[in-house]
């Protein structure tokens, strides 16, 4: 097999040979056909989540086939077609897991992260945690709803029944949520940075109501915001905008620090809120709304060799939607 290794923090990823994977009690192999690159793929890079096991292989919104299963394995065959998400394992005893909380699990693996992810060729995953895809739609619109669209589902759900949704940062997860919260009747105002004037453009163009820089307020208070931009400039802001009793989102893994803000930003009950990880019924609730939703997610297609080369360009901010790699 072929994969994008990250030697260390703050490294360039290198292309390595490596022998075929194995899967063992309870695992499948899987033949990458697409995966997605995520921001939460900068923050490996760079250092920045706690516990990276280097040397690693980034990636974590992982679609392919099955194509070697390991003994134990009763709910996949051979040729199913599955997605691995950013949660690729839970212990299922402590507390978190036992209350119905397994993104909060004490002892947790994570694809790209804790275990080797879908920059490469193949991928080893737990077979409870590969979800099944059927048979519709397309491998490379999918891989972005493996990360991007279960968090921002959960963000979503997280925000409430909030009428009017600000998002701020419309990247890979703010083009999908976006979507959905429109087709669940929700007028969507879209926050981007100074000046982007494409991304503004794009907000509108998937029916968000209003579309401006995220240090500006909009014509009419949110009930609620997600932040999905890593800039911890962006929650007093965020706070500033939304109405009394209103809530702010924090949806992203790792965040700038938050600078001070006067308490009354937060005073009548508005809420700050965050997002950690996904629950397994987080994917399979929203790979069942999002073809009803109609979502469709802004892909651009890279090589497995280009890994480095889009990783600059997603921190530059020159990616619009998503990007996929495709080994």
């Amino acid at each position: 097999m072929r994969a994008m290794v990250l030697p260390g923090p703050r490294a360039r990823l290198r292309m390595d040979e490596r022998a075929d994977p194995i899967p063992g009690d309870g695992q499948i192999r899987v033949k990458v056909s697409a995966c997605g690159v995520c921001r939460t793929d900068l923050h490996v890079v760079d250092g920045e989540l706690p516990d990276i096991r280097y040397p690693i292989v980034p990636g974590h919104e992982i679609v392919g086939r099955i194509d070697l299963i390991g003994p134990v394995v009763t709910t996949h065959r051979l040729g199913d077609r599955v997605g691995i998400p950013w949660l690729g394992y839970t212990c299922g005893t402590c507390r978190f897991c036992r209350e119905g909380m397994e993104n909060l699990c004490d002892h947790p693996l994570f694809t790209g992260c804790t275990r080797d992810g879908g920059y490469a060729t193949h991928a080893i995953a737990d077979a409870r945690y590969a979800f099944p895809l059927g048979e519709d739609g397309d491998d490379v619109a999918i891989a972005p709803l493996l990360c991007a669209g279960l968090i921002g589902w959960r963000s979503l759900v997280m925000a409430g029944h909030a009428k009017r949704l600000g998002i701020y940062g419309f990247g890979a997860a703010g083009h999908i949520v976006a979507q959905v919260a429109v087709w669940q009747g929700r007028s969507v105002y879209g926050f981007t940075r100074r000046g982007d004037i494409a991304a503004q453009d794009f907000a509108r163009k998937l029916g968000a109501v209003w579309a401006g820089a995220s240090d500006e307020l909009p014509d009419a208070p949110l009930d609620a915001a997600v932040i999905y931009a890593p800039a911890g400039e962006l929650v007093p802001a965020a706070l500033r905008a939304v109405r009394k009793g209103g809530r702010v989102v924090c949806a992203g893994i790792h965040m700038s620090d938050i600078p001070s803000f006067p308490y009354n930003l937060l005073w009548e009950e508005r809420q700050l809120l965050s997002v950690a990880n996904l629950t397994r019924q987080d994917g399979l609730d929203f790979l069942k709304i999002a073809p009803q939703a109609g979502v469709r997610t802004e892909t651009t297609v890279f090589a497995l060799n280009e890994a480095n080369e889009v990783l600059d360009r997603l921190r530059g901010g020159q990616i619009l939607g998503a990007a996929v790699l495709r080994p």
